[in-house]
This record gives structure tokens, sequence and C-alpha cells, in this order.
């Protein structure tokens, strides 16, 4: 049955909050990048953005997921990324963290079928925001120091203008993501893998092909 899908921007939940509440569904949005040549990233920033794109899921699904089983219902939604299916350079540590996401929720998704839970992860390609734009004007003024030349040239004058040209081009806009998810939630039988962008399919098949 059709049903009105509100959304809310929540901006702390504590552990006890999650517990007193019976999730239906629960959709885990949070998430951060990382741009740049790896050897100039330091160890606090990667294990950052896997506290917060993997542990951030980690933690919401240890909380729900006892309720979902006992009671044999739920649908657990990650909002996850292409990059989580194929890697790009210099996106490498954020795609570590959605492929470990993507792993965890593989596993998870064939283990809860016996308690009627669904998982459901949403890959969106690029998605054009202000946000992505100040990043990338950010990233370029960074230094990067401890990457050699070769690499901080390739990054600066190809990889950020087809990344900006690439956002502006095929991003799409965070409702698009949104219709995407309310899709999934009002399906029946929700699939496991919901590709946002239909030009990502192909390379997402030639990958799994080779």
């Amino acid at each position: 049955m059709p049903f009105t899908l509100h959304w809310f921007q929540i901006i702390s939940v504590s552990k006890n909050s999650v517990q007193t509440v019976i999730c239906v569904f629960v959709v885990n949005n949070a998430g951060v990048g990382l741009v740049g040549p790896v050897e100039a990233l330091s160890l606090d920033e990667m294990k950052q953005v896997f506290e917060t794109n993997f542990y951030g899921v980690v933690r919401m699904i240890k909380e729900v997921m006892p309720d979902m089983k006992s009671r044999r219902s739920g649908h657990i939604i990650v909002i996850s990324s292409v990059l989580g299916l194929h890697g790009v350079a210099f996106n490498d540590v954020y795609s570590a963290s959605k492929f470990a996401t993507e792993g965890l929720c593989e596993g998870l998704a064939i283990q809860l079928m016996n308690f009627n839970v669904n998982v459901s992860m949403i890959e969106p390609g690029p998605v054009n925001t202000e946000f992505e734009m100040k990043l990338m004007t950010e990233v370029s003024k960074k230094e990067f120091v401890g990457a050699d030349p070769e690499t901080l040239d390739h990054f600066r004058t190809f990889y950020l203008p087809t990344q900006v040209n690439l956002f502006q081009g095929l991003g799409q806009t965070p409702e698009d993501i949104a219709r995407v998810t309310k899709k999934v939630i009002e399906s029946p039988q929700p699939p496991f893998r919901n590709l946002t962008n239909p030009l990502y399919t192909p390379i997402v098949a030639l990958k799994y092909a080779l």
C-alpha cells in the first residue's frame, strides 16, 4: 500500500533513543569524502572516513537488527555509492570504505533472509551539490605534502577538471536519490542493489564480466 514518506534531518541520535523506537525501516545516510593522492593523506584522515562510512553503518545496524529479527520484519537501507562497486583514482580510501560497507551488507542480506528482514543498497553515481563543488575548490588548493610532482600534476590538471565536468554534466540531484530510495522502501520485494544512475550500469557490468 502506498504511503507518505516524511524525511527528517537527524542531527544526533543517542543509543537509548534508537532502542526505544520500533523500526519498520532505517535509512543510513551518513558519509564523508576524502580525495587526493593516498601517500599524502594521513592515517587519521583515513580513520575518520572509515569511522563514519563503515563503523557508522555498523553501529546503526547493530542497534536496529535485534528488534527486526525478533519481529521477523524490517528493512535496512544503506546509502552507499557506485564507488563501492568499482574504484576510482584519488578516491582510494573513500572507495575502500564503501567496498567494506558493501561487503558487510552482502553478508547480512543473506543471513537476514531467514528473519524476513530486507537489506538494500542505494548506489548513487555523482550527486551534484554545492557541498561537492566547494569540496573540489578546497581540494584544488591543498598542498598534499608527500606526493610526487608527476602525481600532483595529474591530479590537478586532469582529475579535478574531469570531476567537475562529471558532476555538472552527469550528476544527479539529492531529490533524484530520495525518489529511488522511496521506491525501494515501498517495494514489496526490494532488490539488494539499486544503482540510481543508469549510465553506470554498463560500467559496473563490464567490471564483473572481466
